[in-house]
């Protein structure tokens, strides 16, 4: 039988949950070739990629680092990770080795294996078009390939001559084009009637510091507003849900807050508008037609550094995909109480039904079956290059 050393390596929990989605479309596209050929994934997984075989070299909780500042305190200890993981996936001689988002990490890592002649892919494009555009020439240095989730991403790769192939989001894939709020209230024992607030203060432990006082001091505004509303925090894993269950306990034990544990997508689609950090929760969110608000906050000297060098006039996802703002976003300083009760108590009241059509559209435009797709890209990539060296041989 055939073998594929397949090197895969996810930063976070976004990162493990498209990393499983790949692993199971190559694990498909294995069954499918004439000579039958066993997958063998080795590299840094999260839960999801575990539980289909993926054989992790280290805990995927140390690449979650979020700001400039707070990556290079850790970065003695990531560049010593990172060594090491080069030096064993080269003593392994994988047959690719796919980087799925980390860019502040992988790059460095596709970098020094792709000149040990081993090919790369990059998986979920860095956000190079929008600040630090220098970086697309060490990305061409490092990927065999890109594979961009968004459309918008593609073209500027293109302009560049490095390689990208557009395969869409699995997220979009994964969920319905309809609405789905009666069915996720009825499982979260709401009634259609209820006012409820999502509260997503992010995964890391870092974006709860930052992010979770200010939400929570709007939702604590808004339900002196609106008397009946219901708070509803989702936790990504039970370290999380206790970090933010203690400020809760401490601070704000009066909002009658219902914490929960791994089941964010369900608060998005129940509530009637969310408070959430900017980032991938933007997207699931838009994608399940709820309304919301997007807040952005780092560290002083981390935001001072990142402001100069943004090229974009939006930071999150649904509109730089709209290309216009049909997202509040409230960075840095913008996110105080005020702000965000003014944008979102709009939201809580009113029906927002040409929004959640633009979200639809948008959602139509980027279900592309990705993951699919992404193993496609490899699968391609892996044969080329075995070909070239058959016949380099």
């Amino acid at each position: 039988m055939k073998e594929l050393k397949i090197g895969i390596i996810a930063g976070e929990h976004s990162g493990d949950i498209l990393g499983a989605d790949l692993m199971s479309a190559l694990s498909d596209l294995a069954k499918q070739q004439n000579e039958p050929t066993k997958l063998i994934f080795k590299g840094v997984a999260g839960p999801k990629m575990m539980a289909l075989g993926c054989e992790t070299m280290f805990d995927m909780e140390e690449l979650a680092v979020m700001g400039i500042v707070e990556i290079l305190k850790r970065l003695p200890r990531l560049l010593k990770k990172r060594k090491q993981l080069v030096q064993d996936l080269i003593d392994w001689q994988p047959d690719i080795v796919i980087g799925i988002d980390a860019p502040e990490f992988n790059i460095g890592l596709e970098l020094a294996i792709k000149q040990q002649g081993i090919p790369t892919v990059h998986y979920v494009s860095p956000s190079v078009w929008a600040w630090r555009q220098s970086r697309i020439h060490k990305i061409k240095q490092a990927c065999d390939k890109v594979l961009a989730l968004l459309p918008f991403e593609k073209q500027f790769y293109d302009d560049h001559n490095m390689p990208c192939d557009f395969v869409g989001h699995t997220m979009a894939d994964q969920v319905p084009l309809d609405d789905q709020q009666a069915e996720y209230r009825q499982e979260l024992g709401l009634s259609l009637t209820d006012k409820v607030l999502g509260v997503l203060p992010g995964s890391r432990g870092s974006e709860i510091k930052l992010l979770l006082r200010p939400f929570l001091d709007a939702a604590r505004e808004l339900q002196q507003q609106i008397p009946d509303l219901k708070i509803l925090v989702p936790a990504v894993n039970e370290n999380r849900a206790a970090l933010i269950g203690n400020i809760i306990d401490e601070e704000y034990s009066d909002l009658g807050v219902t914490l929960s544990i791994a089941n964010a997508r369900a608060v998005m689609a129940a509530s009637d508008a969310v408070l959430l950090a900017s980032g991938t929760a933007t997207l699931e969110t838009m994608l399940m037609k709820t309304p919301m608000v997007a807040g952005y906050k780092v560290g002083w000297l981390s935001y001072q550094i990142f402001s100069r060098m943004i090229k974009t006039p939006y930071f999150t996802l649904p509109n730089l995909l709209a290309q216009k703002m049909i997202v509040p976003e409230l960075i840095q300083q913008d996110l105080t109480t005020d702000n965000i009760v003014k944008a979102i108590k709009p939201m809580l009241l009113e029906p927002q039904v040409e929004l959640k059509q633009t979200f639809t559209d948008i959602h139509s435009s980027i279900k592309r079956d990705a993951s699919k797709r992404a193993a496609d890209a490899i699968w391609q990539l892996i044969d080329h290059k075995q070909k070239d060296a058959v016949n380099h041989g």
